[in-house]
């Protein structure tokens, strides 16, 4: 079910870990950002869409993580766009023929590896470099890219209605997750991005993170912080005081301590305290 969070902005939260799609209307259609997860989900959104006379015109992926690359034939065949790197990162992966069956292999223990369509998986049309607005006929959304979580990730600021889609970042159930293999320096990269964010986040009235909850007025600089603090304990060899981690996290959620103490152990023995 889509649900308005802003004038012409709606959100369908998928049951597999609060992933969020998002809507926007334009003049002659819609723009699709990470359209889901689940084939009977996308099906209902498509089936949604066309019942209030809208089509998908245009669709865009923040970044290059399988779920967030996903299509469903019943959505079209608009353009679907990422950054250059983004797109980059995706024809690599796609390079290996048995990509798609480890995506499934990786899945099965979720139970919905067979409901996870790939016939169109990461089919996206890169954006050149340095690109600052998603080509579409609507209100304009502007592309900040930054290197946190994957190559070439993407927040995206829909300026007239004072959203901002927040990819993998700034969530309430997940911890900032570092792209741990895929850059050089994963703390100095996420704390950049923060800082991007920061610098829009006066402006922003609605925060829609990749997965969880939307944010209301005042909960982008919130959540900022939130993960700002957790990059730097985990920088500084801290225990976080997180309350997405330990006995406050979200019941159903405690594995996200699990990527935590991964994460952290991981970060120790890349700088020699492990």
């Amino acid at each position: 079910m889509l649900t308005q969070v802003a004038d012409g902005v709606l959100v369908h939260e998928s049951e597999f870990v609060q992933s969020n799609a998002i809507v926007v209307q334009g003049r002659a259609g819609v723009l699709l950002i990470d359209p889901g997860v689940q084939d009977h989900e996308m099906a209902c959104l498509a089936g949604d869409l066309a019942r209030a006379g809208q089509t998908v015109v245009a669709g865009f992926s923040t970044h290059p993580h399988w779920d967030h690359l996903l299509w469903h034939a019943q959505l079209g065949t608009a353009p679907r766009f990422g950054t250059a790197r983004c797109a980059a990162a995706v024809r690599d992966e796609l390079s290996d023929p048995d990509a798609k069956a480890r995506i499934t292999e990786h899945l099965e223990p979720t139970g919905i590896a067979d409901q996870v369509p790939l016939d169109l998986y990461g089919l996206i049309t890169a954006l050149p470099a340095g690109t600052a607005r998603i080509p579409w006929d609507g209100p304009q959304v502007r592309i900040i890219e930054h290197q946190a979580h994957a190559p070439g990730h993407a927040a995206l600021l829909i300026e007239e209605r004072g959203v901002l889609v927040a990819g993998d970042m700034l969530s309430d159930v997940l911890i900032p997750m570092l792209g741990m293999t895929e850059t050089a320096d994963p703390i100095e990269d996420y704390l950049a991005a923060l800082r991007l964010l920061e610098g829009v986040a006066g402006d922003v009235d609605v925060v829609v993170p990749g997965h969880g909850s939307v944010g209301g007025a005042g909960q982008a600089p919130a959540r900022i912080e939130l993960d700002r603090a957790y990059v730097l304990a985990l920088r500084d060899g801290r225990v976080p005081e997180d309350p997405r981690i330990g006995p406050a996290a979200k019941p159903g959620w405690d594995w996200v301590s699990d990527v935590h103490n991964g994460q952290a152990q991981r970060l120790a023995e890349s700088t020699g305290r492990g």
